[in-house]
């Protein structure tokens, strides 16, 4: 990955490739290594679990066919206990299995066939999704009836306990929050989450606000703080 001109430099970005088609994972690991990306691969499930404990990557591939178990499971025992980004790689293209992935707690979904270019845009994405962005030095806090969210600290904290959300979950958040009160359309909200490319994946949107009012609705079925504008987008009320 490119260095930041300047300054110090950062860490190489680590992938860590979870696939079992011999094919797939060397074309992978080419060229991620050709654009200074540091890579470790994973057969199965069991390996991937392994490896993302002892190898911390910044974001993970994941294929969903894996021989031990299914890749939704992988997705569940990651999310156990870090927030690293996940794109999954899949020939699955029914869109309930796209929404399971989302659910478990995956980032992106890619469909295969894939072209290289589009998965390393979206791999990008996902790891600036991931980064601290360096804009949020005002001391801004939004105090709800049973939580609150620290735009500053990317913090949010309910019922006195500190709340475990994913970096797509807090970007979603940030943005909403940061438009208090006001309409969010379904198109910006993806560009701004997910990357220029998006502004149909409406379902992505389905997804995540359904996590986030999981999390920190009171009663997610009647939600009063995070409120859907059927067709048009999302709008959150303190």
């Amino acid at each position: 990955m490119p260095q930041p001109s300047g300054g110090a430099t950062r860490p190489p970005v680590r992938v860590l490739v979870v696939d079992d088609e011999p094919q797939i994972v060397r074309a992978l690991v080419i060229n991620l290594r050709a654009r200074k990306y540091e890579v470790d691969a994973a057969p199965d499930g069991a390996t991937a679990l392994q490896l993302a404990a002892a190898r911390h990557p910044d974001v993970i591939v994941l294929d969903l066919g894996l021989p031990d178990m299914d890749g939704a499971e992988v997705i569940k025992g990651l999310r156990g206990w870090t927030r690293v980004p996940i794109i999954v790689l899949s020939a699955r293209q029914a869109s309930d299995e796209k929404v399971e992935a989302l659910d478990a707690g995956a980032d992106d979904y890619v469909t295969k066939p894939f072209g290289m270019d589009e998965l390393l845009a979206r791999l990008r994405a996902a790891v600036r999704r991931s980064q601290p962005t360096g804009d949020g030095d005002e001391a801004v806090l939004v105090e709800t009836d049973s939580f609150t969210v620290d735009l500053a600290a990317k913090k949010v904290n309910r019922d006195g306990v500190d709340v475990r959300l994913t970096p797509t979950e807090w970007h979603l958040l940030e943005v909403l929050v940061r438009s208090t009160g006001r309409l969010v359309s379904q198109k910006q909200l993806l560009q701004e989450v997910w990357g220029p490319a998006y502004g149909t994946e409406t379902n992505y949107l389905r997804v995540y606000m359904a996590q986030l009012r999981r999390k920190l609705e009171a009663d997610p079925a009647h939600p009063k703080h995070f409120i859907t504008e059927p067709g048009m987008g999302y709008r959150f009320e303190p």
